[in-house]
């Protein structure tokens, strides 16, 4: 079958092999090195490892590998985060993930001082490299998380001596913790498999950790619960290590590994790839955005999501939100359905903890976590926020008035049976959820004396820095939403429309009316968090990230153009973007209005987060830096939505090409009801041809 739309045939082909160029980005006074399929920093900094924790990241669903160096400890933030295992460690209020003792640590001793150093990270095969030359030595490691095997990872060390020299590679038994520690009862062995050992508090979960390697050590080194092997090293030395987590130790030739890591990578981007011509750097950053979103899905697992900072460490609890459902689950319906379903099949198999939580505040139906942690638990704490001046919890709503969380699950869980029309998830408990939730709406609600409207009150939408309002125009067309797809026929308050701006919430209009640098004044620290009643943002009309720009970004069929025109042009200047997920939203409307220049400077903001790091570290005194999957997801949505017009109407594939200026052509694959099609978009049209899928 062959569709076209273009006013003259095009070629059709997405090859991997683009022709490379290097682009130079300044970031902190650092300059990286880039390509479409790498990046590369140099110099040697170890007060940037934080952001180069979040750079450098690889992974496999699994586990998360920070991208540190190898020589360095907790204190640079060094984790191998592990996927749906989660503690609270004694005393504590909070949950989070567990880190697993670091098994790739390796030091050179007697090395000199250093002379040179870069860092490297291949995007296209998840492969993490570093080079340092010292006085005595160069040092060269390359390590990746096996796709082929989750469960291991896989390390390369290459030493070219000057002098002797010492390498020292091992187990380090010092986990890098938020609210930890988290292991007890540790117990190290060496030998030809070195072991370090342990449980989480609450359930007593094991985890454990194993190293082999294809040299015999010259010597054993226990330090406290670490273990260490030593080699003394006279003349150029290769050591391949395999670590291994929470399965029996396997030795394999990193060769072979490598080859199998690589092949899985190649037919991801076969099944995935965006080819831009015309824009180096938007290659580069989308390219970047989906290495991310491949690297942290859960292929491993039957029923397992993405947390909000995917695998990149304890922020947020390593909890999953709305994020993934509004922002993540397009990118991989689109090309993984079988793995979008697994993602909503964990919202399904959590139906029971939603249940218990509605209960709780005294609803029927499904109120699902706003933090889901394992087994559909909520992580939300009520004081999620740390006030800088007194150093005392701050009480929020986020976990008891974001109603809006079920909605944006039913949504998903729509979009993703409307686009593969696959319905085994809505006839195995799918259809229960989506009840549950609209019974959840219905007892949420109120009507008026003589009204027979639903409205919800006391809520909290996307713009969390004003809790507890009344009617929240996109919560409210999230639930009404939820109603029509359960069967339920209920009229739900629609927002107020002044001069075609749509009111965000009852009263919005009445709060003080400032620019977004007024506020900003007002701060006496940095960190201080401008939400909640005593934040610099609640009595004024500065909000925190896209809300009834959301609204519009998902439902913009029911609202004209000029509607959507008027609210951004309102909205945009009034926001203060203090959210990765807010550019993007803006992005798609700028596009859905026909201004893709003004998109554009939102798209790159949202593809370029986590190479630059211009990100918020801290709300109040909690620290929330790592990777941030939204924006990722974000970046592909609005390069395939937003700029290439992609929609589907009765089954069919509809394409509105609005390339911004540089674009030249856009090509990309995604499936649609078990069918593949192939892409191109230009200014002009665009082409189209479909493939059954296997």
């Amino acid at each position: 079958m062959r569709l076209s739309k273009l006013n003259h045939k095009v070629a059709i082909s997405i090859p991997l092999c683009y022709v490379t160029f290097n682009v130079k980005l300044r970031i902190k006074q650092k300059v990286i090195m880039m390509n479409v399929w790498r990046i590369e920093q140099e110099g040697y900094e170890a007060s940037e490892a934080a952001d180069s924790g979040n750079r450098f990241l690889i992974g496999n669903g699994f586990v998360g590998v920070r991208g540190t160096l190898e020589e360095y400890g907790a204190d640079k933030q060094v984790a191998l985060n592990l996927a749906g295992i989660y503690d609270r460690a004694e005393g504590h209020t909070w949950r989070e993930p567990v880190n697993a003792p670091n098994g790739l640590f390796a030091k050179l001793e007697h090395m000199g001082n250093i002379i040179k150093h870069k860092q490297i990270l291949d995007i296209r095969h998840g492969i993490h490299s570093r080079e340092t030359m010292y006085e005595h030595a160069f040092l060269k490691i390359e390590r990746f998380a096996s796709m082929a095997t989750p469960h291991i990872i896989h390390q390369r060390i290459i030493v070219e001596p000057k002098n002797p020299v010492t390498l020292i590679c091992g187990i380090d038994a010092d986990v890098w913790d938020i609210n930890g520690p988290h292991l007890i009862d540790i117990h190290s062995q060496g030998g030809d498999v070195l072991n370090v050992s342990a449980k989480t508090h609450e359930k007593n979960q094991p985890i454990s950790v194993c190293e082999t390697c294809d040299k015999a050590h010259d010597e054993i080194r226990n330090m406290g619960h670490s273990v260490f092997r030593v080699f003394y090293i006279t003349g150029r030395f290769v050591l391949d290590r395999t670590i291994t987590i929470n399965a029996e130790a396997v030795s394999t030739t990193y060769d072979v590994a490598l080859e199998a890591h690589k092949s899985i990578w190649e037919k991801l981007w076969r099944g995935s790839a965006v080819k831009i011509m015309g824009d180096e750097n938007a290659q580069l950053s989308l390219n970047y955005s989906m290495y991310h979103l491949h690297s942290i899905a859960p292929r491993h697992a039957d029923s397992l999501s993405i947390a909000a900072r995917g695998l990149s460490g304890q922020v947020y609890k390593g909890a999953v939100f709305w994020d993934t459902e509004i922002f993540l689950m397009p990118f991989f319906t689109r090309t993984e359905p079988h793995l979008a379903k697994k993602l909503m099949r964990y919202r399904i198999n959590g139906l029971d903890g939603a249940l218990a939580k509605a209960k709780a505040y005294g609803y029927n139906g499904a109120f699902f976590p706003w933090e889901s942690q394992d087994g559909g638990v909520e992580g939300c704490t009520d004081f999620n926020v740390i006030d800088v001046f007194t150093n005392r919890p701050v009480r929020t709503n986020f976990r008891d008035k974001q109603i809006h969380i079920s909605g944006d699950i039913v949504y998903a869980l729509c979009q993703y049976m409307d686009w593969t029309g696959d319905e085994t998830l809505w006839k195995t408990g799918g259809m229960t959820l989506a009840k549950a939730c609209a019974e959840f709406y219905l007892s949420h609600a109120y009507c008026r004396v003589g009204s027979n409207v639903l409205e919800f009150t006391d809520v909290v939408g996307p713009d969390e820095y004003h809790e507890r309002v009344d009617n929240n125009a996109f919560t409210n067309r999230i639930a009404a939403y939820t109603l029509e797809r359960a069967g339920m026929t209920y009229p739900v308050r629609k927002p107020r429309v002044k001069n075609g701006v749509i009111e965000q919430f009852d009263g919005y209009f009445r709060l003080e009316d400032c620019s977004l640098d007024v506020v900003k004044s007002r701060l006496k620290d940095e960190r201080e968090y401008w939400g909640t009643v005593n934040g610099v943002a609640f009595t004024t009309g500065i909000i925190k990230q896209a809300d009834v720009v959301t609204l519009l970004s998902l439902f913009g069929e029911d609202y004209p153009m000029e509607i959507k025109k008027a609210n951004l042009a309102y909205y945009e200047p009034r926001t203060e973007h203090g959210s990765s997920l807010s550019a993007c939203m803006h992005a798609l409307l700028f596009c859905e209005t026909g201004e893709s220049e003004l998109a554009y400077p939102f798209f790159v903001e949202t593809a370029e987060i986590d190479i630059t790091g211009k990100s918020k570290q801290f709300a109040g005194l909690v620290y929330i830096g790592g990777t941030h999957p939204a924006a990722n997801g974000g970046a592909w949505l609005t390069a395939i939505h937003g700029f290439c017009g992609l929609k589907v109407k009765n089954g069919e594939l509809q394409i509105a090409p609005r390339l911004p200026g540089a674009w030249e052509k856009v090509t990309f694959t995604v499936i649609l009801r078990g069918v593949e099609h192939r892409v191109t978009v230009t200014k002009d049209g665009w082409d189209a041809s479909a493939y059954p899928k296997d």
